[in-house]
């Protein structure tokens, strides 16, 4: 059956959020409903809300770093039971039979259902996210939550977390490795942490002075200021791996002398042209790569949580109200957040 759930929406590109009645659809024999308890804020909401890259349907309802309690489990549901915590990321479906299904990479499905602003593959309704009381999900796209793992903080996992693990993994970190972070925010942070916790000696680069202190005590081994020459010089040829967070447009010009032979800079940040153009030269002549990652599969996904809980590794965040979210993306577009909100949806429950 179909339920009315409190939700916080955008009406336009032009218009804050505010609050929304949004209709959920009712749980087939293979999906979890879940109440949800707490959901990350994520530039991509944002991103979305303002129209920012041209394909937003409104109303839109954001969100997909989400962690919740299952309400209910369909017929055919084996794995989760009710009050079991669970989480949900930016995906909530897919084809399951194609080459990217079939190795675990439903994110680069070319059917891919994304948690909002996706349509629904059976229904062709609007997918609508994780700003809700609840979400209904295919069990396939539901994730368990480690036990003891902070809930609150577990909620950036499903896409800050998630979005750093893969290239981490795909490029095969471990102790020996040297990887180095672009910018220290939401996603930076994390790349800090979990990088460290697979024992590579971990390197930020920053343009702003004054983040040794925070970029130490996340994990950090070295900091060094991209905008000084001499510190850029005494890096050269030295990292595996260098993982970009930057989510604007910036010069990655710079960093491709630091990476080793057939070291790689992955973009997981920023979506667009490259100005100034990518120099080919240093790349070619010293078998360097530059590549691409979007967020990680289901099963990676879940490995990265289960490191996680294992490790007792979260995101460090603010906790906001439903009510303070456009307050909330004026300070992330200011970067004033260390380092990912994460509103309590137990709020909700004040709007009529």
């Amino acid at each position: 059956m179909n339920s009315n759930v409190r939700a916080y929406a955008a009406a336009s590109a032009a218009t804050p959020l505010g609050p929304f009645r949004l209709i959920r659809r009712g749980a087939r024999k293979d999906d979890v409903e879940i109440e949800i308890l707490y959901c990350g804020v994520c530039h991509s909401d944002l991103h979305t809300a303002r129209n920012d890259w041209g394909w937003t349907t409104y109303p839109i309802v954001p969100g997909h770093e989400i962690i919740g309690r299952v309400a209910s489990v369909g017929a055919d549901v084996t794995g989760f039971k009710v009050g079991d915590h669970v989480g949900v990321g930016c995906m909530v479906d897919s084809c399951g039979h194609c080459e990217a299904c079939d190795e675990g990479h439903e994110q680069h499905c070319p059917e891919s259902t994304y948690t909002y602003g996706g349509v629904d593959r059976q229904d062709g309704q609007r997918t609508q996210g994780g700003y809700s009381e609840k979400i209904v999900v295919n069990q396939k796209f539901v994730l368990r939550v480690p036990d003891g793992l902070d809930l609150k903080g577990a909620a950036p996992l499903l896409c800050a977390g998630i979005t750093t693990w893969a290239p981490l993994k795909n490029y095969g970190v471990g102790p020996g490795s040297k990887v180095a972070v672009v910018g220290l925010g939401g996603l930076g942070h994390m790349a800090i942490k979990l990088a460290k916790a697979l024992g590579a000696e971990v390197t930020l680069f920053t343009r702003s002075a004054g983040k040794e202190a925070d970029a130490r005590r996340l994990g950090a081994d070295h900091i060094v200021l991209s905008t000084d020459a001499a510190q850029m010089a005494a890096v050269a040829v030295r990292f595996h791996l260098i993982v970009d967070t930057v989510p604007y447009l910036h010069d990655t010009n710079p960093y491709i002398p630091t990476l080793r032979f057939k070291g790689t800079l992955v973009l997981v940040g920023y979506l667009g042209p490259l100005e100034p153009a990518l120099n080919s030269m240093p790349m070619v002549i010293g078998g360097k790569a530059v590549a691409g990652s979007l967020i990680g599969g289901i099963p990676a996904t879940q490995e990265m949580l289960d490191f996680c809980g294992k490790h007792n590794i979260t995101s460090d965040i603010e906790v906001i109200n439903m009510q303070d979210i456009n307050d909330a993306y004026e300070r992330m577009l200011k970067s004033d957040v260390k380092y990912r909100f994460v509103i309590d949806m137990a709020s909700l429950k004040q709007e009529a």
